[in-house]
This record gives structure tokens, sequence and C-alpha cells, in this order.
């Protein structure tokens, strides 16, 4: 699994910018078959920084409808990644 395909994108939310600040902990979507380790080592390597603690939660798909039509959302993975103290904080640029 390529580094880009293990960390889909920056969770950009107010939960998570207050992380991001206070805990020094950022917070990624990334796929369900991916464990700690390889978060890690894709963190630490594209930007460049050295990790403490790797935190995973899967979170459940919602149910949605359509009229009378009833499926649901597919489940994904959230990872909170803490920094170690003294590393630099990555920005992202909000869209």
């Amino acid at each position: 699994m390529n580094l880009y395909d293990i960390l889909r994108r920056p969770l950009i939310t107010e939960k998570a910018m207050s992380k991001k600040e206070s805990e020094r902990t950022l917070c990624f979507e990334v796929p369900v078959e991916a464990n700690k380790t390889q978060i890690r080592a894709a963190v630490e390597k594209i930007f460049k920084v050295q990790v403490e603690d790797v935190r995973t939660s899967v979170v459940p798909g919602k149910l949605r409808r359509r009229g009378r039509f009833a499926g649901y959302r597919p489940e994904w993975k959230k990872a909170y990644v803490k920094l170690k103290p003294g590393q630099k904080m990555p920005e992202f640029v909000e869209v």
C-alpha cells in the first residue's frame, strides 16, 4: 500500500482543530484495513516528524434514506496521531 493511500485526507473539523492546538494531535481518515504501524510510518515519512502515539476508531456507517429506499453509508476509520514534544505541527489548507 502506498503512503498516500494510507493517509486519505486530513480531517479539518472543529474537534480536530482543537485537538491539534491543545493536544498536539493530528486527525486523518485512513482505510479500514490500515493498522497503527502503517499509519505511524506514513505520517513520519510524509511530514518528517516523530510520532508518539496512534489511536484509531472505526466510525460506523449511517442509515440514509431516499424515499422508501434505505441503505447504509460505508464505515470508515479515523486515526488520531499524537506528535512527540518539540516536533513542528504541519499546517493544512482549508478549502
